[in-house]
């Protein structure tokens, strides 16, 4: 439920910013170096995506029993800057995970700050490729790309 919430605050959000006067193309896309994942590596980053998989494989019916062990090839697709449009950063991040059964599958995160408890720290989304059963990001986690 949470995820959802964070989807439709996110939806809720560009569809203000794009009523207030719209969006130009070179407010929306930063360039930003691809072969280094910087924020996107974050250990902490990358151990609260672990919780929450591991979380969701326990709830929701019919997902295999699998953890993460291991993050691969990741990189950071976009970069959305806070300013005084845009009170909130937004890092669109990619990689593949290794599970625990052998399989190695894409995945994709956003990471925004400052949307932590309290607006304090980051709130991190992800979606690893086939385990979106109930479409919270969209079909093959389309939200997050």
């Amino acid at each position: 439920m949470r995820h959802l919430f964070s989807v439709l605050t996110v939806a809720l959000l560009a569809g203000l910013a794009a009523g207030a006067g719209g969006a130009r193309a070179a407010d929306l896309v930063y360039g930003v170096d691809v072969t280094d994942p910087g924020a996107c590596a974050d250990e902490r980053v990358l151990a609260r995506i672990a919780r929450n998989f591991s979380y969701q494989v326990r709830h929701v019916p019919h997902l295999p029993d699998v953890e993460i062990v291991a993050y691969s090839g990741l990189g950071q697709k976009r970069y959305l800057p806070q300013d005084s449009r845009h009170p909130v950063e937004r890092r669109y991040c990619h990689g593949h995970v290794s599970l625990s059964d052998g399989q190695r599958r894409p995945f994709w995160y956003l990471i925004e700050r400052p949307l932590g408890f309290a607006g304090i720290g980051a709130n991190v989304e992800a979606c690893v490729l086939g385990f979106d059963r109930w479409l919270v990001y969209g079909g093959n986690c389309r939200v997050l790309r």
